[in-house]
């Protein structure tokens, strides 16, 4: 595909994957009330693989290197498992605005092992942006911190944080040969895998959760994992990792006006501020530095012309 039709599409999968995953810290929120954190994740990776069997079905299989076997555990125990068990969990302890702002730890992360692990470097203007971006999101983290946060909650918000840095930089060498919905698809089902424990668990609070509260862990599996992983792996398998990280920071303004829309929560004006900061660090990471002109090398006296 050309790459000049390839760009829009990229954006539309960088944009569709921070709207729904910046719902999903609602979603979770309002869900978490009636399905336990164990058996909410194993519900959401279920659905989620359906959901991908399905649309991966028509598609050919490329059998994956032991190499790559080796990453798509990585990607789909830490980031997929572990990952959501410890976010479910985080909110049980901490707001859906706190719980995005520690979360965003992660782009840091991805950008340090990604200039570590993958050969990207720490090209200036993502650097800078970085950094201007993570100040965004420490002032949502200031405006929208509750009383009653305590340590486990955030403790539980760094593994997420570390697990979700360490699942990209295994996916991304997977999509430079695997196509994108079978790299989703299997990490997903081994995802789904890890947190069969809370099978009893899931069917019990099926059983008296309200419809609200299934038809919630049911959109957590379609639309944030089936679809904006899918979107994610899209995106990266055409972008820098450190890059793609970045835009993430993103998702706590989003967050914090989706919880004035749909909670009620109305955010303090500092909230505000630190959108728009995070906006302007996302956009400076975007940034590349121009290429320096060739400097013109004299020639010696008496040389031909």
């Amino acid at each position: 595909m050309p790459t000049a039709t390839r760009a829009p599409l990229t954006l539309l999968a960088v944009v569709v994957t921070v709207l729904a995953w910046a719902s999903a810290f609602i979603g979770i929120r309002a869900v978490g009330e009636d399905l336990s954190p164990g058996a909410l994740a194993l519900g959401r990776l279920v659905v989620g693989t359906l959901v991908l069997g399905v649309l991966l079905a028509p598609r050919g299989w490329v059998r994956p290197t032991a190499g790559e076997w080796r990453l798509l555990v990585v990607c789909g125990v830490g980031w997929f498992g572990i990952y959501n068990v410890a976010l479910n969990a985080a909110e049980q302890h901490l707001d859906a605005g706190t719980t995005a702002m520690l979360v965003n730890i992660g782009p840091v992360l991805i950008a340090v092992f990604a200039g570590l692990l993958l050969g990207e470097g720490f090209p200036r203007w993502l650097v800078i942006g970085l950094g201007v971006a993570f100040c965004g999101v420490l002032l949502i983290g200031v405006a929208t911190r509750s009383a009653g946060a305590d340590l486990l909650g955030v403790a539980l918000c760094v593994v997420a944080a570390v697990t979700y840095a360490g699942g990209v930089v295994a996916q991304k060498p997977l999509l430079r040969r695997l196509p994108p919905l079978q790299v989703t698809f299997t990490a997903c089902a081994m995802g789904a895998v890890c947190c069969l424990p809370w099978a009893g668990v899931l069917t019990g609070e099926l059983a008296d959760a309200p419809g609200s509260s299934i038809a919630g862990m049911v959109y957590l599996g379609v639309v944030p994992t089936a679809i904006a992983f899918s979107t994610w792996a899209y995106a990266l398998s055409r972008m820098d990792a450190g890059r793609l990280g970045a835009t993430t920071y993103l998702v706590p303004p989003i967050v914090v006006l989706l919880g004035w829309l749909l909670l009620d929560e109305v955010p303090p004006g500092l909230a505000f501020v630190g959108g728009a900061v995070c906006l302007a660090g996302v956009a400076l990471s975007r940034r590349r530095d121009r290429p320096r002109p060739p400097v013109p090398v004299p020639q010696e006296a008496g040389s031909a012309t």
